[in-house]
């Protein structure tokens, strides 16, 4: 069971604070200094606690040290004793960091969803396609009829020259030549040139 002393010595430090607290309401440094001195393993434990980050921990410590400064004219020790309120204010100060970091996480996470794997404009790359799949048809229609039959077979179709041989009958060296003419044409075409059959 406490003792009278103990009780009056546990009783000092409260005391002692509001006088402080009263002081830096006035202006004066050393009381803050004091006080500071007397109250940020507190604060600092409290803030670490919550934000689990001893960056920052120690700026919230800073920030509730400048608030206290800023408002200690407005501290009533019939509210609350100068530990309860500091400790709010540390409190209030790492809940708020703690919502705020959530919501700019929740903004990131649901921008990351919105905009995920689309770093390029997809009705441009539409259009640049179509453009380009209609510059080929034209160009396709410039080959001879033999060359472009063995250029789709293999290209559009899939085939083997093998296979494209095997499908028009014709033999394979025939097919590779005409596959290769037809693809310089194309080249030529699509370049710009004028290639003549």
């Amino acid at each position: 069971m406490p003792t009278a002393v103990d009780r009056q010595r546990s009783a000092l430090p409260g005391r002692s604070l509001v006088t402080l607290l009263d002081a830096i309401g006035d202006g004066d440094r050393a009381a803050f200094t004091e006080f500071y001195r007397l109250t940020s393993p507190r604060v600092f434990g409290l803030a670490t606690r919550i934000l689990r980050s001893r960056a920052a921990a120690e700026e919230i410590s800073q920030e509730v040290y400048l608030q206290v400064w800023s408002t200690a004219e407005r501290y009533d020790a019939a509210l609350a004793s100068p530990i309860g309120w500091l400790m709010m204010l540390a409190h209030r100060r790492a809940v708020d960091r703690v919502r705020a970091e959530a919501a700019c996480a929740v903004r990131e996470s649901a921008y990351a969803h919105s905009h995920g794997g689309r770093d390029h404009d997809v009705v441009a790359e539409s259009v640049t396609q179509r453009m380009d799949e209609l510059e080929i048809l034209g160009c396709l229609a410039a080959l001879t009829p033999t060359q472009r039959e063995a250029i789709t077979l293999a290209y559009y179709t899939g085939r083997t020259y093998r296979e494209v041989a095997d499908h028009l009958s014709v033999p394979l060296p025939t097919v590779k030549t005409r596959i290769r003419d037809g693809l310089k044409r194309l080249e030529s075409c699509l370049s710009g040139e004028c290639a003549d059959g």
